[in-house]
């Protein structure tokens, strides 16, 4: 076994990779840029070593600095961890050259899979059923849409060099291909540096369900069962459980054979992932989608319910030990459901959120795990990917196992940065997730119903307790009555002081209930029900859902420059950074036309004109960083003609 092991990762899976390595005895290092010079991971490492600025192009991406730091510490072996350069195999090549061992497949099965195109010739050549769509390599955009129409609408473009729904897109309209297959582009050079897609039939309601594999260097190969990854958002999955309630044991069989035989054709050695498309009412109907080369964010589920930990796994085969069990030695047992803790706000479109992590309580308990990378001071940014943590329950059966994540979410505090743990409770109290009646297309047709926008007026009513606690007097001795909050003014009826606050719109409260601030709670009492909350500075927090209650001057906001553009004025919906600017100061623009894009966290979010008109201030151009809210144009409305 290894003395030294350098992960090469950030946030919960380097956390989560050290933790094996301290239990097995592994000395761990650590890798950091200069945003996660204070990371939760680096602190946990045995040692820790930086390898450059921010972004990630300069630090995690460098297959350079990675090494020279392998050398420094005295690593034997590399874990890429997932994400990053997991599934790079120009990575795996360079550890190998510069003698150390990468944990994970050989360069070549690596090369193979990534590239879905040959991926899926490989498999079918293996006797595995795959999607209908495209074949070759570098098509063109005709090419794409020609291939497009031959296969039938819908269909979902994706890029051939990624995964994650980085660059997915699905497209309904035939006359909408050329726009959608750019945009997929675009977002496969960002994010893979490759924009080489392919196009592929779309299966209605489909099911994903993916199969652990594990490989030794002996040929010994085995899968470990299925995990049910059908809710999912904007194609990226957000809720994972195993086993699935969709298969039984005959599917279950059949579907982990295929698995096996395409981790054989391809020669693969370690922890992988097939993944496979299933239409939900035909469950024995499975197609090939893509192999992932890597440990997946959702393992935990799977060792759960079978017992084994895969990273300890990775490094005993990486190290050449054979597997130390056969097919028929796996059994799944009990159920264990996973929830993606992200940086996001639900009621703002689910846009990337940032900021510091003021006030931090994860679960724990019997049957909750929690991976994570967060601790209070965390700066979140938006130059890597919006996943925090990763929240899991296991019980003996599903229901057992839905309820206690539920609570466990419920439970989770990350006050100073928007998640979506709220979104994420709620979703997994809805009938259809109660059922196991899931498709991959669900969330986005019930999010509007899971995502509530309004803000309750107990939140205001615990805001404005913690402003009126903080004007109270301190101290024993005497009090200026004027000093008080209490309303009384001479001659006249007291008045209760009222706040201005803002959540989204600014509101005028004045406080009628009963309250109890502490440092970190308050509680309110209205009309005759309690409501506690846990606070940190302007934020407040229950049952997973968070509230940035800010004070709101309605004087000061009226004379600032978005202020007085008002409908006119273009804002950044998120922290980011711009990449794409179409317009120019005087362009005219008609209403919906797509003028800028801003990009945070690998997601693209496009601003379009408001209203027909003329572009009058334009305060941005590619490569600008922008705050959330920042005022990026200026669109004068067209004058309406007057007879």
């Amino acid at each position: 076994m290894f003395e030294t092991v350098l992960v090469a990762n950030r946030g919960e899976i380097a956390v989560r990779v050290i933790r094996t390595l301290r239990s097995m005895g592994v000395r761990s290092v650590a890798v950091y840029s200069d945003a996660d010079a204070d990371a939760r991971h680096v602190r946990e490492a045995d040692t820790a070593v930086r390898i450059g600025p921010a972004p990630a192009a300069e630090s995690y991406l460098s297959v350079e600095r990675l090494l020279r730091a392998a050398a420094r510490t005295g690593a034997q072996a590399v874990h890429p961890g997932y994400g990053f350069l997991a599934e790079n195999a120009g990575f795996a090549r360079a550890c190998a050259e510069a003698g150390l061992v990468f944990i994970g497949p050989p360069a070549d099965a690596i090369a193979l899979m990534g590239d879905k195109i040959r991926a899926k010739e490989t498999v079918q050549a293996a006797g595995v059923p795959v999607v209908p769509g495209s074949s070759g390599s570098g098509l063109t955009d005709a090419q794409l849409a020609e291939a497009a129409r031959g296969i039938g609408m819908p269909v979902l473009l994706k890029p051939s060099a990624g995964g994650g729904g980085k660059g997915m897109r699905l497209v309904r309209d035939a006359g909408k291909l050329a726009d959608e297959i750019a945009a997929a582009r675009r977002e496969a050079r960002a994010s893979f540096g490759d924009d080489t897609l392919l196009v592929e039939r779309w299966i209605d309601r489909p099911r994903h369900i993916e199969i652990q594999v594990l490989a030794d260097g002996h040929g010994n190969v085995v899968h470990l069962g299925e995990r049910e990854c059908s809710l999912q958002r904007r194609h990226q999955k957000i809720i994972e459980e195993a086993p699935s309630v969709l298969l039984d044991e005959a599917t279950r069989a059949a579907m982990g054979e295929a698995a096996v035989q395409a981790a054989r054709s391809c020669g693969y050695r370690g922890a992988g992932t097939v993944e496979f498309i299933v239409p939900g009412t035909d469950p024995s109907s499975y197609y090939f989608m893509e192999m992932n080369t890597r440990l997946q964010v959702e393992h935990p589920v799977t060792e759960l319910v079978t017992g084994l930990d895969l990273v300890e796994w990775q490094l005993r085969v990486a190290a050449g030990e054979p597997l130390a069990f056969a097919q028929d030695d796996i059994t799944l047992t009990g159920h264990a459901v996973e929830a993606r803790l992200c940086a996001e706000d639900p009621a703002r479109g689910f846009l990337p959120s940032g900021g510091t992590v003021l006030r931090l309580r994860e679960p724990d308990g019997d049957g909750i795990r929690t991976d994570s990378g967060l601790s209070e001071g965390t700066e979140v940014g938006s130059l890597y990917d919006p996943m925090l943590s990763k929240v899991i329950a296991y019980g003996p059966d599903r229901a057992s196992a839905l309820r206690k994540l539920r609570a466990a979410l419920a439970q989770t505090v990350t006050l100073g940065v928007q998640t979506n743990a709220g979104f994420l409770r709620r979703l997994l109290a809805h009938p259809a997730v109660v059922s196991g009646d899931m498709d991959t297309g669900l969330v986005e047709r019930e999010a509007d119903s899971l995502v509530s926008t309004e803000v309750p007026e107990e939140v205001y009513e615990a805001a404005a307790a913690v402003r009126l606690d903080a004007l109270r007097p301190r101290g024993d001795g005497w009090t200026d009555p004027f000093s008080v909050p209490d309303g009384w003014r001479l001659g006249g009826t007291p008045k209760p002081a009222a706040f201005h606050l803002r959540v989204t719109d600014p509101v005028e409260h004045t406080p009628r209930g009963t309250h109890t601030v502490t440092d970190d709670s308050v509680s309110v009492t209205l009309d005759g029900v309690r409501h506690t909350f846990h606070r940190a500075a302007d934020w407040l927090g229950r049952d997973g859902d968070a509230w940035h209650v800010r004070d709101h001057d309605p004087v000061a906001a009226s004379l600032t420059r978005a202020g007085q553009a008002g409908a006119d004025s273009l804002t950044a919906p998120m922290p980011g950074t711009v990449t794409v600017v179409k317009v120019a100061v005087g362009d005219e623009v008609s209403a919906g036309q797509s003028l800028l894009v801003v990009e945070a966290m690998k997601m693209e979010h496009v601003i379009s004109a408001p209203h027909a008109g003329t572009v009058t201030e334009l305060d941005v151009a590619p490569g600008t960083t922008v705050a959330m809210d920042q005022v990026l144009a200026v669109i004068a409305p067209v004058e309406e003609e007057t007879a």
